[in-house]
């Protein structure tokens, strides 16, 4: 964990470099677990693909391993700050001498899924490939520039629906975008983290091989 500054501000995140010294940018938003040690070996995995990876912490170094505390931390987290910090590390990872430019990618988990895509509305002329799992994000994509990304789990509680991955993709179509989503057989919400029950190897490995190859494409 370090303290960023750009534009007169601070965040908090974590920076994973290519061993390469350069590569394309990646920003990599948490789930409402917060940034925690699976956030970590995720960027040290993309950084050894050859990526330049930050990923911002909007909850301010804390982690929760139980729903109830994760819930606690959606609750206190101010949105509006939450919009600033993505614009603060878009910036940053932008400015950053190891990123490749001119564009960039974002990847979200559950709620970061959500921060994924409000980065390419926000920030459209730097993002241009967004990755989600399980997660979806409201808004109309008119006026974003990038080509989008779906993992999701056939048994998802938790909101990620069929109806509700099929109202994005036709959002995201209807605005002329790139978009390929994939659902996983018998898998569940958190199918791809590693540290929870509901991790599911096979799919995860999956889903990794489509992110890899879609973000090398893409980016370069």
């Amino acid at each position: 964990m370090e303290t960023f500054h750009i534009n007169d501000s601070n965040f908090l995140g974590y920076l994973a470099l290519p061993g390469a010294g350069k590569g394309p940018g990646l920003l990599l938003f948490h789930a409402w677990w917060g940034l925690n040690e699976f956030i970590v070996q995720t960027c040290g995995r993309l950084a050894a693909e050859g990526f330049v990876i930050l990923a911002p912490d909007y909850y301010a170094g804390e982690t929760a391993a139980a729903i109830d505390e994760a819930k606690k931390l959606r609750q206190q987290m101010d949105r509006n700050a939450t919009k600033k910090l993505i614009d603060l590390a878009i910036d940053y990872l932008v400015s950053h001498p190891a990123t490749k430019k001119p564009h960039i990618g974002t990847i979200g988990f559950s709620l970061g899924a959500s921060f994924a895509i409000e980065a390419a509305r926000r920030k459209n002329k730097s993002v241009n490939a967004v990755v989600v799992f399980y997660g979806s994000g409201g808004g109309n994509f008119d006026k974003t520039d990038a080509s989008f990304m779906g993992h999701f789990a056939e048994n998802d509680q938790w909101g990620a629906h069929a109806k509700k991955i099929a109202a994005l993709k036709d959002r995201i179509q209807g605005a002329n975008q790139g978009v390929n989503f994939y659902t996983y057989p018998e898998t569940e919400h958190w199918f791809f983290e590693t540290d929870r029950p509901e991790y599911h190897q096979e799919a995860s490995e999956l889903a990794w091989e489509r992110t890899i190859t879609f973000l090398k494409n893409i980016l370069g």
